[in-house]
């Protein structure tokens, strides 16, 4: 989804170059271009808006004045031709702080930035959210069926389908793929070590030459684009 944006300066070309360089963005969305403060202000209560790009001097109210009277602020991005205000910037919260005459390089990395922010945020809220998951519901042979993510050894991909491998009851297949069934399930709980495994960490009582064992016969290999991760979580509880 593009982060949706509004460029705020009264200068007619400088708003006009950070629309620009908004357009040229491909996870940026120009929502509008306003020349001051005011029609900032009706965009905001009209709007769904995510990042500004403002101007500090500009005539009636400033922008470091507009952006303190906000209470629900969008993401921040200051653009100036005066550095002193660098401080006070970061002082509201602000993302980052651009001088005149900016770069599209410079406006690029600032863009990135909140990207990498709204990303964090929405990774952390899901990681709430999953961490409240006890069980999931699969189709299987035409029905619904609830597993207990208790239940679960490890989940292994086969070809357009899953294999769901349990305790104490046999494997359920489901049409679905490992990265889908990857997103659903607690990555506290849970973990990717081959593009074909998903493991419940809670199961694996073996590892035998960088293979889990499992009911003594069956060994899945950790890969290498996941050993880091996985040799981080064995060094974190080994005793």
């Amino acid at each position: 989804m593009n982060i949706r944006c509004i460029a705020i300066d009264d200068e007619p070309l400088a708003v006009k170059k950070i629309a620009g360089y908004i357009q040229k963005v491909p996870f940026l969305e120009l929502v509008a271009e306003c020349r001051n403060a005011a029609e900032a202000m009706s965009i905001l209560d009209n709007s769904i808006v995510q990042l500004m790009f403002i101007d500090i001097n500009m005539p009636d109210i400033s922008g470091m004045d507009f952006v303190k009277s906000l209470t629900n602020k969008p993401y921040i991005v200051f653009t100036t031709a005066y550095s002193e205000y660098a401080v006070e910037g970061f002082q509201v919260e602000a993302v980052d702080y651009l001088l005149k005459p900016i770069t599209f390089t410079n406006f690029l990395k600032a863009a990135n930035k909140v990207k990498n922010l709204i990303e964090l945020t929405a990774n952390n809220q899901k990681e709430i959210l999953n961490t409240n998951v006890t069980h999931l519901f699969v189709k299987s042979d035409y029905k619904l069926i609830r597993i207990e993510l208790a239940d679960i050894k490890y989940v292994e991909s086969q070809h357009e389908y899953i294999k769901i491998h349990l305790v104490n009851s046999n494997p359920v297949m489901t049409q679905m793929s490992l990265k889908s069934i990857e997103e659903q399930l607690p990555s506290n709980q849970f973990m990717r070590v081959h593009r074909s495994f998903i493991v419940n960490l809670a199961k694996i009582l073996v590892i035998e030459r960088n293979r889990i064992v499992f009911d003594g016969k069956v060994y899945i290999p950790v890969s290498e684009q996941y050993k880091v991760k996985f040799q981080e979580y064995i060094d974190g509880n080994v005793m």
